[in-house]
């Protein structure tokens, strides 16, 4: 049980530039755009199988390049702010984390060329984030009507506007895994229902040609406890088939957001007196572990990796410290040789620079990892840009640009 209670500790609170709650979006139109503007999109409809990563760069999402423009000019030294304006170009997931986050996507899909894949992740459960603080969502724990109706649905009619362009999702990152490890928590408690049947509408709805899903399971240094292994991949089997077993469902995405080497021997945490109860010393490892019990279960088994930020090991004081992690770095960039068969791609999908979460103690959303030891400080609310840490992490990244 010592990896069941260790891991109620990691309660990743992911990210999300949380605004006030909007009126739900008007659904956009379905059908193809006739005439797209985009002459670099593929002339035919796209469908995707095997790994949709392959003979495709991911997307220099706008919202993102934005930041990091508006970063490289505020700077001082000219050949830091080169570097910067290089971080632009890193094709790097869009977070749809509200209902009014919405009204990006179609922008950051009409430009899209045939040879890229557009990424976003898909994050707005009711009750999101049981176990933290930090990124609670907009939704309370139970409104799955408005989950389906005014978050997923107009985004799914969205995509069905563009079926010629290639779209990679995550899935809803530290839902299924909190429900795993924080089961006892009344919080997670209450969103549990909501999180299984989102999900599995999310999965259902967005099951269209052009579209890829991963579905989040964490990271080694939660799912990858012993104890938490086998109940991590039924609980994310048992929803994907709650969904129909979707086609283009591929797999699994670790480490979001998060800090985890993926091939280092001897791990971060091996020599720490609980490390008997955790064989999956790095994601390589858990993923290998894993993915024999997804397909087990009955779910395919591939994987991308976040290596945005995991560039600088040794940082944290212990595995479940989440939050700005003090000292980190701008990790291996996407790419699709990873050296095992079961992972995709390495991506990134946490947007370096943008806060983890608030080390303001009197703020509502002050979550006590955000004010540890090895935790960057000041840092603002989760999803908003700390331009001290991204340049941290431009100085620290691996290899460096």
């Amino acid at each position: 049980m010592k990896g069941l209670q260790y891991a109620t500790l990691v309660a990743s609170a992911i990210t999300g530039a949380l605004a006030a709650p909007a009126p739900a979006p008007t659904a956009a139109p379905e059908g193809p755009i006739p005439a797209r503007a985009a002459a670099a999109a593929c002339a035919t409809p796209v469908t995707l199988s095997g790994n949709p990563f392959t003979g495709r760069t991911i997307y220099a999402n706008k919202e993102y390049s934005k930041e990091v423009i508006a970063a490289a000019a505020s700077m001082t030294d000219s050949a830091l702010a080169a570097k910067a304006s290089k971080v632009a170009d890193v094709g790097t997931f869009l977070w749809i984390d509200t209902r009014a986050r919405i009204s990006v996507v179609e922008e950051n899909l009409k430009d899209v060329a045939c040879n890229q894949i557009a990424a976003f992740v898909i994050y707005d459960l009711p009750g999101r984030d049981c176990a933290a603080k930090a990124s609670n969502g907009e939704l309370a724990a139970g409104d799955l009507a408005t989950y389906k109706s005014e978050y997923i649905d107009p985004i799914v009619a969205i995509f069905k506007k563009y079926p010629n362009t290639a779209i990679a999702l995550v899935i809803e990152p530290d839902s299924l895994p909190n429900l795993v490890t924080n089961k006892d928590l009344q919080t997670c408690k209450d969103s549990a229902d909501g999180y299984k049947q989102g999900v599995a509408y999310a999965l259902k709805q967005l099951n269209l040609p052009n579209i890829a899903m991963y579905i989040d399971a964490g990271h080694g240094g939660w799912l990858g406890w012993n104890d938490n292994l086998k109940p991590g991949a039924n609980m994310l089997a048992q929803v994907y088939k709650d969904a129909g077993s979707p086609k283009q469902v591929r797999g699994i995405s670790t480490n979001v957001a998060g800090w985890n080497a993926f091939d280092l021997s001897p791990g971060e945490f091996s020599k720490a007196t609980d490390a008997q109860w955790n064989k999956c010393q790095n994601e390589k490892i858990f993923v290998d572990t894993f993915s024999p019990l997804l397909k087990s279960a009955g779910m395919p088994g591939q994987a991308i990796i976040d290596t945005g930020r995991n560039a600088v090991t040794g940082l944290r004081k212990e595995w479940g410290d989440w939050c700005n992690v003090n000292g980190a770095g701008f990790g291996v960039r996407p790419t699709t040789s990873t050296g095992d068969s079961l992972v995709d791609s390495f991506v990134w999908v946490k947007p370096g620079g943008e806060s983890d979460g608030t080390s303001d103690t009197g703020a509502t959303r002050y979550d006590s990892f955000c004010g540890k030891e090895d935790a960057f400080k000041p840092a603002p609310e989760a999803g908003t840009w700390n331009q001290a840490y991204f340049e941290m992490l431009l100085k620290n990244a691996k290899p460096a640009f």
